[in-house]
């Protein structure tokens, strides 16, 4: 029977592949490079979704961001004192930085219904929230502008 020989380790020699000439020499004379937007840029001065700091501050033309009202800081405030937490006891138990609670607290933050709704299972109250247009004023103001006609429930509109 023949002996066969088998090579361990890898083959260092070198391949050329494709039509000759050296491809990758062309290919990196070509290339350019460009200096992305905002790269290596100070994280920190921006929030999650990206929107910078400043901006945010500076916000008072076309749209108001809203923050929290005073009463559910207050509301926060007081419950949170009352089962005898800190803010920092508070902040873990929601699984958020001890800055949320401050900010929240402080009437700085901007209103989360994620962060609102943890808050009230750990507190274990209602907590106000932000105002919104109800559904009936909404409704009010647009029957205005048109003329009422009376449904039926499930069918058409009634003739007259």
């Amino acid at each position: 029977m023949p002996q066969r020989t088998f090579s361990t380790g890898q083959d260092w020699g070198v391949q050329t592949t494709g039509k000759g000439g050296s491809s990758a020499a062309k290919i990196a004379q070509s290339l350019t490079t460009q200096k992305r937007f905002g790269a290596g840029g100070n994280s920190s001065a921006t929030t999650v979704s990206g929107i910078s700091v400043k901006k945010l501050e500076e916000a008072d033309d076309v749209g108001t961001i809203q923050k929290v009202d005073k009463s559910l800081s207050k509301a926060i405030m007081q419950a949170r004192t009352a089962l005898k937490m800190s803010q920092k006891d508070l902040a873990t138990a929601i699984n958020a930085k001890p800055q949320v609670i401050q900010e929240y607290e402080n009437g700085k933050a901007i209103p989360d219904p994620g962060v609102i709704s943890k808050l009230e299972r750990k507190l274990k109250t209602k907590l106000p929230r932000p105002g919104k247009k109800s559904k009936v004023a909404a409704k009010e103001g647009a029957a205005k502008g048109k003329q009422q006609t009376t449904l039926t429930r499930g069918g058409p509109p009634k003739r007259r």
